[in-house]
């Protein structure tokens, strides 16, 4: 049962985020980038080859989405799901939980994917800039939204100027809360 639907643009600390959910309840995880780049690197594909291709051929994405979508409803199936799009599933699918969206303007984006993947802030902000355009391009032409759009989300967390676990705690106490 999916507890906590956790949604961010690239750089957001979604993933660190879920990894301290995870070992703070001992919840099993989902992460909807992983399921990407595992069939990126079947087909043979660096991440922006792929994303191109999800670009070009719609059918690709669509059967990314559908294969997440069936993983969140399967009996026995994740507490946590990771995706920017995970929030409007669980939405559309009527799945009960935290919807949270968490929010960390571009800049900082960049700085963060330079911490963890190094290279120079300039060429990191391009590139999320470029990720975000051809991704919001893709999700308003298959889908007619943007991760983004508040509509989906129960929650959303300014984690701009927050530290990782500052952000575990502001989570936490969102899940206590709607569990009271």
């Amino acid at each position: 049962m999916v507890r906590v639907t956790v949604s961010g643009h690239p750089g957001s600390g979604t993933s660190t985020l879920v990894q301290a959910l995870a070992e703070r309840f001992g919840w099993s995880t989902l992460n909807g980038g992983q399921i990407f780049r595992e069939e990126a690197a079947r087909r043979g594909l660096d991440l922006a080859a792929f994303g191109r291709l999800c670009a070009e051929d719609p059918s690709v994405d669509r059967e990314l989405d559908a294969l997440l979508q069936e993983r969140m409803q399967a009996d026995g199936g994740p507490d946590v799901v990771e995706s920017r799009m995970a929030g409007w599933w669980s939405y559309r699918l009527g799945l009960d939980g935290l919807r949270v969206w968490i929010e960390v303007d571009e800049h900082e984006r960049a700085r963060r994917v330079v911490m963890r993947e190094g290279g120079e802030l300039e060429s990191a902000l391009e590139a999320n800039q470029q990720r975000r355009a051809v991704d919001g391009a893709r999700f308003d032409e298959l889908y007619g939204l943007q991760p983004e759009d508040a509509e989906p989300y129960s929650h959303v967390l300014d984690a701009t100027r927050l530290n990782a676990n500052e952000v575990l705690e502001a989570v936490v106490a969102m899940i206590e809360g709607d569990s009271a």
